[in-house]
């Protein structure tokens, strides 16, 4: 018998090394999960196909592998798009099987008919439509090949008829695929720009992004010899921020410490690999800008020292060029100040929390934070847990893993994409830190977690309230409406799917008794009741949001806890030269 379409493609996914497809099987989707059947392939049963994206987003962004999820046609693509974005955002080398209605029936207005083709032309890099066997064998490659390439999610809209057809001769099945991760050096004439711009400035800000990811080494040497703090975006804090000794901390609305202050005092400002969307932290004076992608540079602010090229080739191509500053009153001025900054907003949240009901979220983050195994992978919901994720959770030795939707910002990432990260390695200590609101969205997850027998921890940030919602309305004046609900037991909700859980309602036993649940075996959901009024706002407030907080509410919080960060600006002191 000849070999179908369907079969094809799964064996080309087995060549290409991967493991498991996530999503949910029926309709013209089963001519595939038929194929899978027969292969070496796990099929992954999620509960909504927008849990598969962020699955498979999860599991290439942690091995930088192609990883594949699959829909079935109408609702099941619409409810796939989600996560979609949230990988394609992210960067994520994801392969989105799209099945669709029978091909003779589209334009006809047949049952369940979306035109997928049009649906993810924003949720991806490649997206295009199979008509032929012959030609879905070209298509796999392309789909394949621009995912793996760096151009973010690839989706292939397979019509179930089509895959069901006899499969063409494997020319490009059979085509190797490139994986490398090209270097970019910078333009001459840009980096020599560059160099007299560092040069003639007296103070120099460094302020980091993803795109340090492969440029550690190179950022500090580089702030060593220009005297320079070293500040940082939440997409770069798990690169850059550990055990570096001229860090000053994080800007946007989730940040802390003096990079605000180094990054709008310096000199000059040299942004490093990222795309930081919040323009009002940026300064509109001598920035210069270094990413790989062109298209990234002065979207946010002017620039004016322009340089395309990779981070760590543009350090190293400018450094022999830089004359090293003698004077380094603006770094330990900065360090002073991040000290003093994290210093007088950690006593908050440092004395008497274990008489403090409810639990202060803080507090349980920075417990989460020394409980957690040195290389565990942290996927956290958007809302207050990536404020306490941002200020508490650390990255001791640069072997942690931070995942978010730290771009599409939608809500209920953190499970799915905690599956995506237990799926990529069983070993390897998984913790999602849950909203009640994320968690609620997409509970039906935890099915999932149970049918895998996946021996992730759960962690629930049980406010009853929608947090960071709450905090959008007070700042700008609103009274706060429909943020807050009533009392959920997660614990109770995941004990009646067959899951070990536990509820901590008291402070004064909340270490031991949080150290115990991430201790045991298997799946856990620890449901955690915390303060619905610990909220946090940026470390630069504006006239008119401090009177939008007086007019809308009188309690809350303004500011937030670090941490064993304080430690790291305490002990970076030390290399402040004393009089």
């Amino acid at each position: 018998m000849a070999q179908t379409f369907a079969e094809q493609l799964i064996k080309t996914l087995e060549k290409q090394g991967v493991k498991r497809i996530f999503g949910l099987v029926g309709d013209s989707l089963n001519p595939i999960v038929d194929a899978v059947r027969r292969s070496e392939i796990e099929w992954v049963h999620v509960r909504n196909e927008e849990a598969a994206a962020f699955a498979a987003g999860a599991e290439s962004l942690l091995t930088g592998n192609l990883a594949v999820c699959a829909a079935s046609c109408g609702p099941g693509n619409t409810h796939l798009i989600q996560g979609l974005y949230d990988a394609h955002r992210n960067g994520a080398k994801v392969l989105a099987i799209a099945s669709h209605i029978p091909s003779l029936q589209i334009g006809s207005h047949f049952f369940q008919e979306t035109h997928p083709e049009f649906l993810f032309q924003e949720a991806s890099g490649y997206c295009e439509m199979i008509h032929s066997a012959a030609q879905g064998e070209r298509i796999i490659h392309h789909a394949i090949q621009s995912t793996m390439s760096g151009n973010g999610v690839s989706v292939a809209i397979l019509p179930g008829d089509i895959a069901q057809q006899p499969a063409a001769e494997g020319t490009f099945a059979n085509s190797t695929i490139s994986r490398g991760r090209p270097v970019v050096f910078p333009d001459p004439a840009e980096a020599a720009e560059l160099v007299a711009a560092i040069n003639e400035a007296r103070s120099v800000t460094l302020f980091c992004g993803a795109g340090v990811q492969h440029a550690r080494a190179e950022v500090v040497e580089l702030a060593a010899k220009i005297k320079a703090p070293v500040g940082h975006a939440l997409g770069g804090k798990q690169y850059i921020q550990h055990g570096n000794p001229f860090d000053v901390g994080m800007s946007g609305l989730l940040g802390y410490g003096a990079c605000l202050v180094a990054s709008r005092e310096a000199d000059l400002l040299i942004l490093l690999g990222t795309d930081f969307p919040y323009s009002d932290f940026l300064p509109t004076e001598n920035v210069a800008q270094v990413d790989i992608n062109g298209r990234n540079i002065g979207r946010r602010t002017t620039i004016t020292h322009p340089v395309t090229g990779d981070v760590a080739a543009t350090i190293q191509n400018i450094l022999p060029h830089l004359e090293e500053k003698q004077d380094r009153s603006f770094l330990d001025r900065m360090l002073r100040e991040h000290e003093k900054q994290l210093s007088g907003v950690v006593a908050a949240y440092t004395e008497d929390v274990k008489d403090h009901v409810p639990i202060h979220p803080e507090y349980a983050a920075d417990l989460l934070d020394g409980f957690a195994e040195e290389d565990a992978v942290f996927t956290v919901d958007t809302g207050m847990c990536n404020v306490w994720q941002a200020r508490y959770i650390n990255n001791p030795t640069g072997q942690r893993e931070f995942l978010g939707s730290f771009r599409h910002g939608t809500m209920a990432n953190a499970l799915p994409q905690a599956i995506g990260a237990q799926f990529a390695d069983r070993d390897r200590q998984v913790i999602a830190m849950c909203g009640d609101g994320g968690l609620g969205m997409l509970m039906g997850e935890l099915l999932t977690v149970k049918l895998h027998d996946l021996p992730l921890k759960a962690v629930v940030f049980n406010n009853s309230s929608l947090g960071m919602v709450k905090l959008e309305m007070l700042v700008e004046g609103m009274p706060e409406y429909q943020t807050d609900h009533e009392q959920v037991n997660f614990a109770e909700i995941a004990r009646g799917v067959g899951i070990n859980a536990v509820r901590l309602e008291d402070p004064a036993t909340l270490r031991e008794d949080l150290r115990d649940a991430l201790a045991l075996p298997g799946p856990v959901l620890i449901d955690i009741v915390t303060d619905p009024n610990a909220l946090s706002i940026p470390p630069s407030i504006t006239w008119e949001q401090i009177m939008g907080f007086g007019t809308a509410a009188a309690k809350t919080v303004f500011g937030g806890g670090v941490g064993r960060m304080l430690d790291l600006a305490r002990s970076n002191l030390r290399n402040i030269p004393r009089p």
